[in-house]
């Protein structure tokens, strides 16, 4: 019996993309073995790689002059990427808004002079520094946002408008609203939040930007090197590509990007509407930073969030603990996450409170 997964990464998948993977999993497009065995250098996969190339560019309406690639190792590695493929002068600012931003961060105070030049923490990330306040250092090689925060649930309403390369950490909100490619110099973003299982990660790049690397950096985080080999320099991986690709098919079926982001602005709506008038539920993000991915919420003692979380998996609403670091409840209402699930988890909500208030 399928149940609602609310989890923030790995994370819930259409029904209907897991079905036809399930279909063609024993037999790839009649090559008689699954899309886990065959090579990536066969014609057969070959499909893949440039099917989902192409339609990241479709859906994101991608230029060009930019290169679109999938690599390993998660978002995470790309905290290193960045600084290692674009931070030439040894300078970079960074916009500090949750707990991935703070990772970036330091990683990229590893290899130069990263400039915290916003920080939200003193609310504990509950908003998105003024932009307009913000004073950004001249020269730096680019300027580094998370654009959703997955752990506090919180999101840039607008982007920074800077001289610097924008660079953007999509990972929990990549596919989810319209966004102009061509106001960034890079965005990247892990697969298994709004996209495929875990294993993959998108990188979308100006290639003027990417051209030569630091001396230091190593072959496989070198973008050029990737964009020059079709993301196939070694073997990739491959299912989690695979699995993307049905998945940019199944959002373009749907109406893509501009239709999910209504679906969503409308999922998310329902769900803050219910908190605002509720008199047990509470959220602590201010409204016009609020995350139409993750939303964060807590009742009155953490003894009652342990039982809301209890049962609710027994109503088969699953994986809404938060995040160690916050406590409380958190709903991850990804691309995959049903309207009717959201509902559901109101009745939910609903009956708790008329139980327990």
């Amino acid at each position: 019996m399928r149940v609602y997964n609310f989890a923030a990464g790995p994370s819930t998948l259409p029904l209907e993309v897991l079905e036809r993977a399930k279909a063609e999993f024993l037999d790839f497009a009649g090559t008689g073995m699954s899309v886990t065995e065959i090579s990536h250098r066969d014609k057969a996969y070959e499909q893949v790689v440039k099917g989902a190339e192409a339609l990241v560019r479709e859906l994101l309406g991608v230029p060009d002059d930019y290169a679109v690639i999938f690599v390993q190792g998660g978002a995470s590695t790309q905290f290193a990427a960045v600084p290692l493929n674009l931070m030439h002068s040894g300078s970079a600012d960074y916009i500090v808004t949750g707990n991935f931003a703070k990772k970036a961060w330091q990683e990229g105070q590893i290899y130069g002079a990263a400039h915290k030049i916003g920080d939200s923490s003193d609310k504990k990330y509950a908003y998105i520094p003024d932009l307009n306040a913000l004073n950004y250092t001249e020269g730096a090689d680019y300027v580094h946002i998370t654009s959703n925060n997955t752990i506090f649930g919180s999101r840039y309403a607008e982007f920074p408008k800077c001289a610097a390369p924008l660079v953007a950490d999509m990972s929990s909100e990549i596919f989810s609203r319209r966004i102009n490619v061509a106001d960034f110099g890079v965005i990247y973003a892990g697969a298994q939040k709004n996209l495929a299982p875990a294993g993959v990660t998108i990188v979308i790049a100006k290639r003027s930007l990417i051209g030569e690397p630091l001396k230091i950096c190593p072959t496989m985080l070198k973008w050029k090197v990737q964009d020059e080999n079709g993301s196939l320099y070694n073997t990739p991986p491959a299912f989690s590509i695979y699995m993307a690709w049905l998945v940019l098919e199944n959002l373009k079926a749907k109406g893509g990007v501009k239709a999910m982001e209504e679906v969503n602005n409308y999922k998310a709506q329902l769900l803050y509407d219910f908190i605002d008038n509720s008199k047990l539920y509470k959220n602590n993000v201010e409204r016009p930073y609020r995350s139409v991915m993750n939303v964060p919420f807590v009742t009155d003692s953490e003894e009652l969030d342990a039982k809301f979380i209890a049962e609710a998996k027994k109503a088969g609403l699953v994986s809404l603990k938060g995040h160690r670091i916050v406590g409380g409840m958190r709903a991850s209402i990804y691309n995959a996450m049903p309207v009717d699930g959201v509902k559901a988890l109101i009745e939910f909500m609903k009956k708790f409170e008329s139980e327990n208030a």
